[in-house]
């Protein structure tokens, strides 16, 4: 076999220094999420197929058209996974962890995957940040998530992003809701798309969040869910509110806003971003409650509610700043002949065992191209190192962005840069 190959379309590397806006995005994720109480979970990237279709509903479009489905050499059907929802609580319920604790506060990063039209924002393979909540039913527990969010979107100094919230009801009153939704639908089918068409057979309330546009002019004028809510969905949904209200987060009642996917009960929200970067693909993240699916997947009937962003939405956001967030080297060392070059070398060690950032050239060179090279990396000083700096066991610190050069023993390198 010849010639150059490829990576596979929509699933694409990331390179310096872009992949420097991820770290950040992942460290400050790690670093927030844990105040909150949010412990990190890893499941496998693939999984018996059954859990989608049974969790995020055989008649989805994820199941039905985007799911990466194959039969390993056992016979068994296999999944990339779509979402990170279901194989979460898949490995509640496997690992038994409701007799553990009561309640039970996740968070997970990593890559999904989808085989769906690509558009900005949207790969088929993407990466995901999440958080499940397990064991409380309490309208706190929903606002605690977005709050999450919100203060996340702050630490990203993310502006310009709306929280758009609904209510879809449960099994008590939703089944009346779905039966007008469908009614109204009928009358207006030739004015669907024909996606909108098939779903209003299989899926009728993904029609409310087609963005056909006339789709979206059929929908403006449908029943309202809000007014089919049973009296407990509409006292959960006031508390949300309230607290909402207390901590002081904006929100918009949004009637006509779903989630793609079966096991949603109750609240549902979105965090929607004004901007030109995302294109039409403007939904940064979303989530809800799903209090029947722990126990339609055959574990205890434990109350959820979970939210996940998108990380390549939330990075083409910052993107602009990519280089504010790469870490330049602290130092760049350059030799002046073979002699420097062996015991820089050890020197190089030893400053990196202090906790600093530091760089050379492997090839060596001329001074002229090792210090070209410590140009490009940024670095912040660079230290010349040849027959009269190993004698006198002296050299001078070199800031890179200009000012006079700084007097150094040998041995006292780390704790000078560490000073400054």
């Amino acid at each position: 076999m010849s010639g150059k190959v490829s990576g596979v379309k929509g699933m694409n590397d990331l390179l310096p220094p872009d992949s420097s806006v991820w770290q950040h995005v992942e460290q400050t994720v790690r670093e927030l999420f844990a105040r909150f109480g949010y412990q990190e979970v890893r499941t496998p990237v693939v999984e018996d197929t059954a859990l989608f279709v049974r969790s995020v509903g055989e008649a989805t479009d994820i199941v039905g058209k985007e799911m990466y489905t194959f039969e390993d050499k056992g016979g068994r059907s296999l999944s990339l996974r779509p979402e990170g929802t279901a194989p979460a609580a898949r490995a509640y319920i496997e690992h038994a962890v409701a007799n553990q604790e009561p309640v039970t506060r996740w968070f997970y990063m990593g890559p999904m995957f989808r085989y769906e039209r690509m558009k900005t924002g949207r790969y088929r393979q993407f990466h995901q940040i999440g958080a499940e909540a397990y064991g409380a039913s309490e309208a706190a527990q929903d606002v605690e998530l977005m709050d999450m969010v919100v203060q996340l979107l702050e630490a990203l100094e993310l502006k310009d992003i709306s929280l758009n919230l609904n209510s879809l009801g449960d099994e008590t009153c939703r089944p009346a809701y779905q039966e007008q939704l469908v009614a109204y639908l009928q009358a207006h089918r030739d004015e669907l798309c024909a996606d909108c068409q098939a779903r209003l057979e299989r899926n009728p309330l993904r029609v409310l969040d087609c963005k056909n546009e006339r789709c979206q002019a059929v929908v403006a004028a449908s029943p309202d869910i809000q007014t089919f809510l049973c009296e407990p969905c509409r006292a959960h949904f006031d508390e949300v509110k309230r607290k909402l209200d207390l901590l002081g987060i904006h929100y918009v009642v949004n009637p006509r806003m779903v989630r793609g996917l079966d096991y949603y009960t109750r609240t549902a929200f979105e965090f929607i971003a004004s901007h030109p970067a995302l294109g039409t693909a403007s939904t940064v993240g979303g989530g809800g409650r799903y209090d029947r699916l722990v126990k339609q997947l055959g574990g205890p009937d434990v109350p959820a509610v979970g939210v996940a962003l998108g990380l390549e939405r939330l990075c083409l956001l910052l993107a602009s700043e990519a280089g504010r967030y790469a870490a330049p080297p602290d130092l760049f060392v350059a030799f002046a002949d073979a002699a420097a070059a062996e015991q820089g070398f050890v020197l190089v060690s030893r400053l990196r065992k202090a906790g600093l950032r530091v760089e050379f050239d492997p090839r060596g060179g001329s001074l002229k191209s090792q210090m070209k090279r410590a140009d490009r990396t940024h670095a912040r000083y660079a230290l010349v190192l040849g027959e009269n700096e190993l004698a006198s066991g002296k050299g001078q610190l070199k800031p890179m962005q200009g000012g006079e050069p700084i007097p150094v023993a040998l041995d006292e390198v780390a704790a000078a840069l560490v000073t400054r």
